[in-house]
């Protein structure tokens, strides 16, 4: 697939996604209303990590080998051999999720004080009740993965994308319905509704490919064995990002009521622009690195990270400043209403500022480990996991005192930051030469424009805004017009600055208006 595909298969993608993103958003809004930060909200959050933090791991270990391995069994054995080996893959899968969920509603006591070390008395005892209700969605994460990684591998990318649509709806007609009165025990039981229509929008499409589920376990095919080899390594480097994310709950249910909560929003703002753009990237890229992989195309696959990566720079980068510029007017037009309080603005935006530090990292992250991934390396991404880790755990230790709950956000981006210049250093020994020195160029004409962006718009908001009132009103309007004006100034710097992916835009553009004249 050429550069220009790259790029247009991207924007499709992330067209459809933002959709899916823009009723999560409408999701954590009336949830921030209805429950605000608090004893049961922070019960809830980490009665769900506990709840999906095994499948999290393997989820992602399937989502990265299922791949590579459907294609290599697409190229040697067609269609059939897709079909006959999803129905190995997906009945194992299955089997294995419910030992997890058997295992972990007798064992979720001990599971909830591993998650939140600092819950006590009756917010323990809802956490415990929480976390055996949403169990049934342990099954349902087997279901989506696979699922996933079979349509991915025959670059079918319409049902993840829009798969977020029927999960937020049943979100957002409970919590529309029910007000301030919500209750949070039905809330979780929602939330397992929502994990089934996951697994549902993708039926019509992997039935469209002529699959038809016949349930069979056979271990002795080479290809169970071959995602075997392949997964361990993953679900070990998976297991530590979840480490990463139990040790930061943890803290966080030390800290003080209601923080973890307001880490978990300022995580869904700044994650905003990773689930919409980035991971439309890093979708797209993967199958077609997995494919370079099988031909020996290193020159293929240099040419589609460079792609990537300045992708990556040119969203995240404006993202970050914007972020950091506007984490205040962002948050209170997002959250505050109903129980969400002005001081729990204060403690969601001050997060969002420490998060946004490490977002391009992070959305590195995960094209580079992609990168790895496709070239059936899975030891490096491990290695590297591991030793992020120790370091976020030296900086939460280091800065929760000084800065709390900031404390916890900018050791996270810190961590993120050290990942991706490991990942980067270690690229080097696969590819001499991948394009730094572009990329670098590249960079420095992106954050040029973003300043110039962040300058502007800080005086937009907060200068010619403080003329005209602090009511609600005026706070949304002005921050959705700061919006309009950094955009405008960041593309029209691109264009005079000459950033070759907006060059690609305009003239997909152009060809498109010839075309339909």
């Amino acid at each position: 697939m050429s550069k220009k595909n790259v790029v247009q298969s991207t924007a499709l993608i992330a067209a459809l996604t933002l959709v899916s993103k823009v009723m999560g958003f409408m999701r954590e809004s009336l949830m921030a209303r209805s429950f605000g930060l608090g004893a049961q909200t922070d019960a809830y959050n980490a009665a769900l990590t506990a709840t999906v933090v095994i499948m999290g791991v393997i989820g992602v270990g399937l989502n990265t080998t299922l791949v590579p391995v459907f294609s290599e069994i697409g190229q040697r054995k067609g269609m059939a051999g897709r079909r006959s080996f999803l129905n190995n893959i997906l009945s194992f899968t299955v089997i294995i999720s419910i030992l997890i969920t058997v295992v972990f509603f007798i064992f979720s006591p001990t599971i909830i004080s591993f998650v939140a070390m600092g819950f006590k008395g009756e917010q323990f005892d809802l956490a415990v009740k929480l976390n055996r209700i949403g169990l049934p969605i342990v099954v349902l994460l087997a279901f989506t993965h696979v699922f996933m990684g079979y349509l991915q591998s025959l670059e079918v990318f319409g049902p993840y994308a829009v798969m977020g649509i029927p999960y937020n709806l049943v979100f957002i007609l409970y919590l529309f319905i029910a007000g301030t009165g919500a209750e949070i025990t039905t809330f979780m039981m929602v939330t397992v509704l929502a994990a089934l229509m996951q697994v549902l929008i993708q039926v019509p499409a992997v039935r469209h490919s002529g699959y038809r589920l016949r349930p069979r376990v056979d271990l002795s095919d080479p290809y169970m064995r071959k995602v075997g080899m392949l997964i361990v390594p993953i679900l070990i480097s998976s297991s530590i990002l979840q480490i990463n994310i139990i040790i930061d709950k943890d803290l966080a249910s030390i800290v003080g009521t209601g923080v973890m909560s307001a880490l978990n929003y300022a995580t869904k703002l700044n994650d905003l622009v990773l689930s919409v753009f980035i991971m439309a990237i890093s979708t797209v890229v993967f199958p077609m690195m997995a494919e370079a992989f099988l031909r020996n195309d290193d020159k293929g696959t240099v040419s589609i990270l460079q792609k990537a990566i300045n992708l990556v720079m040119l969203i995240t980068v404006p993202a970050t400043v914007g972020l950091i510029v506007l984490a205040t007017p962002i948050v209170k037009v997002a959250f505050e209403r109903g129980a969400f309080l002005p001081q729990d603005t204060i403690m969601t935006a001050g997060a969002l500022v420490f998060y946004a530090i490490g977002l391009m990292a992070n959305a590195m992250n995960m094209v580079l480990n992609r990168v790895y991934y496709s070239y059936r390396d899975t030891k490096t991404p491990m290695v590297v996991g591991v030793i992020c880790v120790v370091i976020n755990l030296a900086f939460n230790l280091l800065l929760m005192k000084p800065l709390a709950h900031k404390g916890l956000a900018l050791a996270t981006s810190i961590a993120n930051i050290s990942a991706t210049s490991m990942l980067f250093y270690k690229l080097r020994e696969k590819f001499y030469d991948f394009g730094m020195k572009e990329m670098v160029v590249n960079f420095i004409k992106i954050a040029t424009c973003a300043s110039i962006m962040g300058v502007v718009v800080y005086f937009f908001n907060y200068k010619l805004g403080s003329l005209l009132g602090t009511r609600k009103l005026v706070i949304t309007i002005m921050l959705f017009a700061s919006m309009v004006v950094g955009a405008t100034v960041y593309g029209v710097g691109c264009v005079m600055l000459k950033v070759p992916e907006v060059y690609i835009l305009i003239n997909k553009i152009k060809s498109k208006i010839i075309t339909e004249r």
